[in-house]
């Protein structure tokens, strides 16, 4: 089984446990990669998602042999077995101890922001990260669980080795592991996107599953909106059969296509969590691959514009065959410069775009003949895109207007930094749709 990234994994874990969902469990993400595979899984279930911080203990002089690890709340599992062959003093022990729990209230301050950490007794608590190598780690964190109060201790995980899940079962009461194969060499080779969990990626997970649903209203009116569950979609490109996914709320009067950019695909965590935003506001959403997997591969074909464009008009010719509503775009990165090429057709009939962290400069002249209202989304931080923005911005002929989302970086990471970006959006396509 292979992956596309995180977000994906986390959404096929999140079927596997549905049978938990009864239960009301927590969700604790092993930072850092484990919090991106928990955040779908703690949606999906309903669930609190909570970071598991937990520091491995190692003998001095010897730092790989691990005597223990500790836990927030004091807690400590300890070898005595290992203490005892060690032959290392009580002090110096003690001192290994002490550093290391300063390290953990650091890390445990940084990811939650202040917050507290979510209770676990008598809980059933879901122990999610994103691949197990040997599973020293996930075993010190499903022991520091159990000894935080937690009644029923599970451990979810894409992929891990089958000796690795064989002695992790001796530790937790379930194992839920959508992925063993014998000829296991790195978690990473699973997956197509094993690219680094940055801290403020964790850091913006945890603070919007903290924050919970942002309130839903429907479009041009005040009331609620039911977020519409996207069904699996093939979606015909131009004889091209490409996955997809896409939501009607009832009473949906527009659709906002996406392009995704820089060879994400329709799992991108950051476009997904837009999409639901705008679902909420009662806006249809389709989100599909621009490329396949194949394609993939190849890093120069994100930056192929035109043949992306190509795809995204034919996409949008077959959604309106599918449900006749006003189109909107939403690009991101290389995805934003199709969005603006597309829309740029004589006959393309493109309500509103919105670019999120895009690459408008990568449209070149055919920025000229875009008619539709543009919005062009930047953080404040990500310099370099921003002055392309800048320039993009003096070509565009129709409405445009360009917003800075400040102290943020390109990804949007950082805690509300995407929040924006949803509002922003949102208030853009409900006005113009």
């Amino acid at each position: 089984m292979l992956f596309t990234d995180r977000a994906d994994a986390g959404e096929r874990l999140a079927a596997a446990l549905r049978h938990l969902h009864e239960e009301r469990p927590v969700v604790l993400g092993l930072p850092r990669g484990g919090v991106p595979v928990a955040f779908p899984v703690a949606r999906a279930l309903g669930a609190p998602l909570d970071v598991i911080v937990v520091r491995k203990l190692g003998v001095p002089h010897h730092r790989e042999l691990g005597f223990g690890a500790i836990g927030e709340g004091g807690v400590r599992v300890i070898s005595e077995d290992i203490v005892r062959s060690s032959r290392v003093t009580r002090e110096d022990l003690e001192a290994v101890e002490r550093a290391e729990e300063a390290e953990l209230a650091r890390r445990a301050r940084m990811f939650r922001g202040g917050r507290p950490r979510v209770a676990l007794d008598g809980r059933t608590v879901i122990v999610v990260d994103d691949g197990i190598a040997t599973g020293a780690t996930a075993a010190a964190a499903c022991q520091v669980v159990r000894a935080q109060g937690a009644a029923r201790v599970v451990l979810a995980v894409p992929v891990a080795p089958p000796d690795a899940v064989a002695r992790l079962r001796e530790e937790t009461d379930e194992v839920v592991c959508l992925s063993a194969p014998r000829a296991f060499r790195a978690v990473g080779e699973w997956y197509r996107d094993f690219s680094q969990t940055s801290d403020e990626e964790v850091v913006s997970l945890l603070a919007q599953a903290a924050a919970g649903p942002r309130p839903a209203r429907a479009v041009g009116s005040v009331g609620a909106v039911e977020a519409a569950r996207a069904v699996e979609v093939e979606v015909d490109a131009g004889g091209l059969a490409l996955a997809g996914d896409l939501a009607l709320p009832e009473g949906a009067g527009a659709v906002v296509v996406f392009a995704h950019g820089s060879g994400s695909s329709r799992r991108s965590p950051r476009n997904r969590t837009v999409a639901a935003d705008l679902n909420r506001a009662g806006l249809g959403t389709l989100l599909f691959d621009l490329l396949t997997p194949a394609e993939e591969a190849d890093r120069a074909n994100v930056f192929d514009i035109e043949p992306l464009a190509g795809r995204l008009a034919a996409a949008t010719a077959w959604l309106r065959r599918r449900a006749p509503l006003p189109v909107g775009y939403f690009g991101a990165s290389t995805g934003a410069a199709a969005a603006l090429w597309a829309a740029s057709a004589a006959d393309a009939d493109i309500g509103a775009v919105v670019s999120r962290g895009g690459r408008p400069d990568l449209a070149g002249p055919r920025l000229a003949s875009v008619r539709a209202p543009t919005l062009l989304v930047v953080g404040g931080r990500d310099t370099t895109v921003l002055e392309l923005n800048r320039a993009a911005q003096r070509e565009l002929l129709c409405e445009t207007r360009l917003e800075v989302v400040p102290g943020a970086t390109h990804l949007f990471e950082e805690p509300g930094a995407l929040d924006e970006v949803a509002a922003l959006a949102r208030d853009w396509f409900t006005r113009h749709l």
